[in-house]
């Protein structure tokens, strides 16, 4: 059996399995200079969930397998860290998570990811949400995200709904 719930304290080891796992499959595809190991360190998942990043899990079998977090920033709530354990993705996991944080919310979506991640691109426009063109998301990264100038280079945003010309 499997549901949506909302993460609990006490599995921030799990969280950080889950994205640490996932995000292997960044490695050599987005810039060497960005790439860390781990993905993700305790402390930055405790910084995250501070500036407010509520995680959603997806558990199956009493399992956690999939997560994704739900930021609210000024206007517009922000998709963070989305992962899905490697074993299990492709089957519909992703796209629960995403259905049930946007019919948790009505105000527009926002998710930034890797240019060089053509995979989560391909996902979230499944899912209805439109590339913003590249002045959009320059300026829309500066304003709801605090990453370095670098990271904003070789990053996209989309969005859900679109967003017309700025």
């Amino acid at each position: 059996m499997s549901h949506i719930r909302p993460c609990r304290e006490d599995e921030r080891t799990a969280i950080l399995a889950i994205v640490n796992a996932a995000a292997q499959t960044y490695r050599g595809v987005i810039p060497a200079d960005r790439w860390h190991e781990p993905y993700m360190g305790a402390d930055e998942l405790a910084r995250e969930i501070a500036a407010e990043v509520a995680f959603w899990g997806y558990e199956q079998d009493g399992v956690l397998v999939a997560v994704m977090g739900l930021q609210p920033v000024r206007d517009v709530d922000l998709i963070r860290h989305a992962y899905v354990l490697p074993g299990i993705q492709r089957r519909g996991i992703g796209g629960a998570l995403l259905a049930e944080l946007r019919r948790s919310g009505a105000r527009r979506m926002l998710v930034g990811t890797w240019a060089a991640a053509d995979w989560a691109i391909r996902f979230y426009m499944r899912h209805g949400f439109a590339l913003a063109s590249p002045a959009q998301k320059t300026a829309l990264l500066k304003t709801y995200w605090c990453i370095p100038d670098r990271q904003i280079e070789t990053s996209v945003v989309l969005a859900n709904p679109p967003i017309d010309e700025m």
